[in-house]
């Protein structure tokens, strides 16, 4: 959740203890997923009625926001990799801890597709390639790969590195006359739900495939012969002229013979 989009979080109480000998310690939100860069409110409460002390421990940068007797609200930034954050509470020289797990991701700012060739005869096969640049995490990442709005492969990575890297899906298929009429396209889906996110989607650029009909057996042994039939009547010709040519040459040196002296 961005700066622009964070909305005001109300303290979570649930009961005021007379005594520090029990109370809770809560969170809010329990799960979270940032990008680098990314502003989030969280919320740290308590049932305690009179802490001693309580406050947020966090290598991110906070800023206080707002507090009262129970809660403290803080503005934490700079992610850059996935931690830990504590909220911490004393009550009558007791303390407690409650944990939020924040997860750094990069969306897929990019999903290029590629066909491979670009024109096929049918019945022959063609690779469809699309590639995500850098996203993370990995293991929430979805390719699927499209014919018009027809799901025709995806996969699921589950690689467990934080790291921002490349993904990448190859596939092959046959070709179909029908391919011919059809945008091809990749979809990107980084599902960030069960980390405190949502679902982030991103499409490539369609691009069509040229299909061609493949010429048939008959068909060529037709165009052969009669490349063939052409390539001999017109070395034929050409041997016609050329003996026209001696013949008429022989006749005129004859007519014109050499004179006697």
């Amino acid at each position: 959740m961005g700066a622009g989009q964070q909305r005001h979080l109300l303290p979570c109480i649930s009961g005021l203890p007379g005594s520090g000998e029990m109370f809770e310690v809560y969170m809010h939100p329990e799960q979270l997923a940032l990008e680098p860069g990314e502003t989030q409110l969280i919320n740290c409460s308590t049932s305690c009625a009179q802490p001693d002390v309580s406050g947020l421990e966090t290598t991110l940068s906070k800023t206080l926001i707002a507090q009262g007797t129970q809660w403290k609200q803080y503005m934490v930034s700079n992610a850059s990799q996935d931690t830990i954050i504590h909220c911490y509470v004393t009550c009558s020289g007791k303390q407690k801890l409650k944990s939020l797990n924040v997860n750094v991701f990069y969306r897929p700012k990019q999903v290029l597709l590629k066909l491979q060739p670009p024109w096929v005869a049918v019945g022959e096969s063609f690779t469809i390639e699309c590639c995500v640049p850098t996203v993370a995490p990995l293991k929430s990442l979805t390719l699927t790969l499209l014919r018009g709005k027809e799901a025709m492969y995806n996969k699921t990575f589950r690689m467990m590195t934080p790291d921002p890297q490349e993904a990448t899906v190859t596939h092959n298929v046959t070709a179909h006359k029908e391919d011919g009429r059809h945008n091809f396209s990749c979809r990107a889906d980084l599902d960030l739900r069960s980390h405190g996110g949502g679902l982030i989607s991103r499409i490539s650029e369609p691009q069509m495939l040229k299909v061609y009909e493949p010429i048939p057996d008959n068909q060529m042994v037709v165009i052969i012969t009669v490349v063939s039939v052409l390539l001999f009547l017109f070395v034929t010709s050409i041997l016609l002229c050329f003996a026209f040519g001696q013949h008429w040459r022989l006749r005129r040196m004859g007519t014109y013979g050499v004179q006697g002296a």
